[in-house]
């Protein structure tokens, strides 16, 4: 079904301030999304018939090694495209990874159809999502050089750190921080271990317990 602009319009400055003339078919052809938390919003080898933009809510991209390993590419939150999403309609071509709503999600869904005559016919809506596709290039391009370059010490605790924002306390397993950082759960285990012998973190049953932010700070800027 068609959604009044206003409802997801104000969310994407860029899409809002475009021409009525390209407005209209954007906003015609716009379909409601609406997904609980968990949900499989695609997989590698799925055809890809939708531009997705997220309205609210949040989206976890991620891939697997051949152990079964995930590795968070990264998220996608109100306001977002998603750029598997947009290469894989630019080469017609299907996903390559993973992506699972980790909260209920409100999103649009825009048919290819549409996505590829705005694309020849809007220059407005190509740097919508050039610009769009170069900063979420950037953000995949650090997890790259994290997971290449960057010490397990110096990934766990800059993660620990952006995960925990303002709060003391994560709810999260092992797992999921390896997921987060791209490596094995029993590595997480030891290197957590061996944060909560320093007295940098209290660990639980599925909750870490930032207790010395300042040693992990250092930690995140020199890999010690």
């Amino acid at each position: 079904m068609s959604l009044p602009e206003i409802d997801w319009l104000r969310g994407f400055p860029a899409l809002a301030e475009l021409p009525d003339a390209e407005r209209s078919p954007l906003a015609g052809a716009a379909m409601a999304m609406s997904l609980p938390a968990g949900a499989s919003v695609f997989a590698p080898d799925q055809p890809c018939g939708m531009f997705i933009l997220v309205c609210r809510g949040t989206v976890r991209v991620f891939q697997l090694d051949a152990e079964g390993n995930e590795i968070v590419l990264y998220r996608l939150g109100p306001g977002s495209i998603c750029i598997l999403t947009t290469l894989a309609l630019l080469a017609s071509d299907n996903y390559s990874a993973f992506a699972v709503t980790e909260s209920p999600v409100e999103a649009i869904g825009l048919p290819a159809a549409t996505f590829h005559e705005l694309m020849g016919s809007s220059a407005q809506f190509r740097s919508f999502v050039f610009h769009a596709q170069a900063a979420r290039m950037a953000d995949l391009m650090a997890v790259i050089q994290n997971v290449a370059f960057a010490s397990i010490e110096t990934r766990l605790a800059s993660r620990l750190l952006a995960l925990a924002a303002d709060d003391r306390e994560l709810s999260i397993t092992h797992a999921q921080l390896a997921a987060e950082i791209g490596t094995a759960r029993e590595v997480v285990s030891r290197h957590l271990k061996t944060f909560e012998r320093r007295g940098w973190v209290s660990l639980g049953r599925g909750r870490v317990e930032l207790r010395n932010a300042a040693p992990l700070r250092a930690a995140a800027r020199t890999g010690r």
